[in-house]
């Protein structure tokens, strides 16, 4: 294996790329976020990292409410643009022909076209460097009706969602196995 030394930049990846909407009660914006995660199941909480410099870090910062849009393969383009795009100049919403909806909990709107989406109020904010953590509860969640079985279990591996990979954009799909199946004892036939 080769060593290497790295300057800049992340190297953890595949990471999750999600649309993230935030509202400033004039002006609804939204930002593709690569740097988020979980931070607690419970209580249901997640980070997303900010740039000082974009122009949903103030309406964050203010508003102290955003929502993680789960966005699939069919709007990957609406995601990259997002991410590239300015929302002080534009209105990503109209250009990129996105469904504004209301949320359940929080005052922003959320993306119809993403098949899930989860509502958040900021608990903590982290100065980290180049971003900013934002902390947050996950005070609601939506999702497509397709994505829930007749069990109420939800089914996220049918919804086509999105890794990025230093610049690049991934679709999800190909199972390699479930939660403990290392360690799973295989039935014997009988």
């Amino acid at each position: 294996m080769a060593k290497i030394k790295w300057k800049g930049g992340t190297l953890l990846s595949p990471v999750p790329a999600v649309l993230v909407s935030c509202s400033d009660g004039k002006k609804d914006n939204l930002i593709t976020i690569a740097w988020t995660g979980t931070l607690s199941s419970d209580p249901p909480r997640l980070y997303i990292s900010v740039r000082k410099s974009r122009a949903s870090y103030e309406i964050i910062k203010r508003s102290g409410e955003f929502c993680v849009n789960l966005p699939n393969e069919k709007i990957v383009k609406a995601l990259d643009y997002c991410g590239v795009k300015s929302g002080a100049e534009r209105d990503k919403f109209a250009d990129m022909k996105l469904t504004k909806q209301s949320s359940y909990e929080v005052s922003c709107p959320s993306v119809a076209e993403c098949p899930l989406t989860l509502e958040c109020r900021v608990f903590e904010v982290i100065e980290s460097g180049s971003h900013d953590i934002f902390m947050a509860d996950i005070v609601a969640v939506s999702c497509d009706e397709s994505l829930v079985d007749e069990k109420g279990r939800l089914m996220l591996e049918k919804a086509g969602l999105i890794a990025y990979a230093h610049g690049d954009y991934f679709a999800l799909g190909k199972r390699l196995g479930g939660f403990g199946f290392s360690v799973r004892k295989k039935r014997t036939k009988k």
